[in-house]
């Protein structure tokens, strides 16, 4: 699991350091929002531990903008402010908790520690293949930042394809699992959203391959595809 740690107060974000890597999480460090930004855009962060007052950029809007970079890692903020309003409008932006200062580092170990625990179960609903990304809880889809317009038919379709990647599903099989949910479904159906999908999946650079008398299977791209 990794950690970045967001803070300008040397003591206390070597502390803070030493804590989390004696129980066993990598740590990198930030000392302002430019830093913490650009660590972001290069490294996927388990959770990130975000101090209000940096210098330059403040924690707020580095908050704002990692949300809108789909940061997915937790955030917890920590904050000199105890007023309501700051705390709410922390919890608003995006943060998944915060921690007053002074604090205890048993809370605060307990804070990250189940913080990290609902991001496993959060991001066991994603499924990643190459640049494509699917939320099957939130019913969503993004390649990269962008998100992908997709109707209820080929999000089943797309959905069941991806659960099953790098293994020939046929046309049947697909029938018999979405036809709960949409018994209009027909083999001839099924090639129309296959068609779809593949022109909306060829920015990511994923393929659907046809596999002749057997039916179809996604193909992985690999990391540094798309």
């Amino acid at each position: 699991m990794r950690v970045l740690i967001v803070e300008d107060d040397k003591a206390l974000a070597d502390g803070l350091t030493r804590t989390l890597r004696d129980s066993g999480y990598a740590v990198d460090n930030a000392g302002n929002g430019e830093l913490a930004l650009r660590a972001c855009s290069e490294e996927h962060y388990d959770l990130i531990v975000l101090d209000i007052s940096l210098p330059g950029i403040d924690g707020f809007e580095v908050l704002r903008q990692l949300r809108r970079m789909r940061q997915t890692g937790s955030i917890l903020i920590l904050t000199a402010r105890d007023a309501e309003a700051d705390r709410v409008h922390g919890l608003d932006l995006g943060a998944d908790d915060y921690v007053t200062k002074p604090f205890s580092l048993r809370e605060f170990e307990a804070r990250v520690r189940a913080l990290i625990r609902r991001g496993q179960a959060i991001r066991s609903s994603k499924l990643r293949v190459g640049t494509l990304v699917i939320d099957t809880a939130a019913r969503r889809a993004w390649i990269g930042e962008e998100d992908l317009d997709l109707t209820p038919r080929e999000w089943g379709v797309l959905e069941y394809l991806l659960t099953r990647a790098g293994k020939v599903v046929s046309k049947e099989q697909m029938l018999q699992a979405l036809c709960s949910w949409d018994d209009s479904l027909t083999h001839n159906a099924i090639e129309v959203y296959i068609s779809r999908l593949r022109s909306k999946l060829h920015a990511a650079g994923i393929q659907i391959r046809t596999v002749r008398g057997f039916g179809y299977m996604v193909e992985d791209p690999g990391p540094g595809a798309g």
